[in-house]
């Protein structure tokens, strides 16, 4: 066989094998980025489970207080509704659900029967835990898309990525104020 026609071989045995790799590469970013979106997803629904059950157990102390009873309940249902609309729009809606259920905790502060219920308690220790976990998650989620984004935005893989459709997703970003887990102390003292 012709020496040059080796060369030539070898060459375009080496690109393709780099080529491939890059592919590869940038396909298991973008699928550590979807497995890091289904977390949050799974403790967003736990977080939207709890909600009804807080509310309940809230209702017949609070009758006064209904309209923080329907802020609440209305921005679950917009969080809920918001989780096919991408990461920003859910992180926007997930954000005023935080907000509201602040503003319900504030409102028990004033219920002394109530910050004494332990169904409340649990409640209040269970949506707790979940926001910590809320904003692992979502730490998890924003660094593998930083390093994704980056992986297709340097070079050489950003000569590969748009033709072979790997484009920029986006960070689920939470408000200043929504990364401070609502601290509540419902103890009777």
């Amino acid at each position: 066989m012709n020496p040059a026609l080796l060369i030539v071989i070898a060459i375009i045995v080496v690109a393709v094998i780099f080529v491939v790799g890059l592919y590869n590469g940038l396909v298991q970013r973008r699928l550590r980025i979807d497995e890091a979106f289904a977390q949050i997803e799974v403790q967003l629904k736990r977080r939207h489970d709890l909600i009804p059950n807080l509310v309940n157990a809230v209702k017949g102390y609070m009758g006064f207080e209904q309209k923080v009873l329907t802020d609440v309940t209305n921005a679950r249902a917009s969080a809920v509704a918001a989780g096919a609309q991408g990461p920003a729009q859910q992180a926007a809606a997930e954000n005023v659900l935080t907000s509201t259920l602040r503003s319900l905790f504030a409102v028990v502060e004033n219920y002394p029967d109530l910050k004494a219920n332990q169904n409340v308690l649990e409640l209040q220790e269970q949506l707790t835990t979940t926001e910590n976990q809320i904003s692992f998650s979502r730490q998890h989620y924003n660094a593998t898309v930083l390093d994704y984004n980056t992986a297709i935005a340097t070079f050489p893989n950003v000569l590969l990525a748009g033709p072979l459709g790997f484009t920029k997703r986006e960070f689920f970003d939470a408000e200043p104020e929504a990364a401070n887990v609502p601290n509540v102390d419902l103890s009777l003292s």
